[in-house]
């Protein structure tokens, strides 16, 4: 099975064993690239446009999920932790493997567990960030989580009463 086991506690039982955790923040900039066109597999004759420029190679386009994952990447706090080229090489490696399985329609998900990961090793869940020992810091004004002694969800007065009541 593939996988490194759970990941580890944020505070150990003892302070002097709890990990000291690089803290990375957004610095607002867009990290890497865009993803490139010329990477993508050529269309297939019967797929291919007319009217297009005699001689010209015809791509598959970026499936719109991958656009969104990649854009993800580019503006997380982690792309500035991805410093050289190879690190955004890898990721669009990683990339094509993300756009093959939505294209397929599921038909590929086997590769799941690849980009899985690969995307282990930038920290993509808390689990990742745990074990790399990073830790983001998110500023409060970019994102509002709500204000303290606020409920989560409101109930108007007539449903309050109704589920006070025991009725539905």
């Amino acid at each position: 099975m593939a996988g490194n086991g759970p990941p580890p506690k944020e505070e150990r039982s003892r302070a002097r064993d709890t990990p000291t955790r690089e803290i990375i923040k957004s610095d607002g900039k867009l990290g890497g690239f865009p993803l490139p066109g010329d990477v993508l597999p050529e269309l297939p004759e019967s797929k291919r446009d007319p009217d297009y420029w005699e001689g010209e190679i015809q791509r598959e386009e970026w499936h719109p999920q991958t656009v969104r994952w990649w854009q993800n990447w580019r503006e997380s706090p982690q792309a500035t932790r991805m410093l050289t080229g190879p690190d955004w090489d890898y990721l669009l490696d990683t990339a094509l493997l993300h756009h093959q399985m939505w294209t397929s329609g599921g038909k590929n998900s086997e590769r799941a567990a690849e980009i899985r990961l690969r995307v282990a090793a930038f920290g993509a869940t808390y689990a990742d960030r745990l074990r790399l020992k990073y830790e983001i810091e998110i500023p409060n004004e970019e994102y509002d989580v709500g204000v303290a002694g606020q409920n989560v969800s409101s109930m108007d007065d007539a449903r309050r009463k109704r589920i006070a009541s025991g009725g539905a």
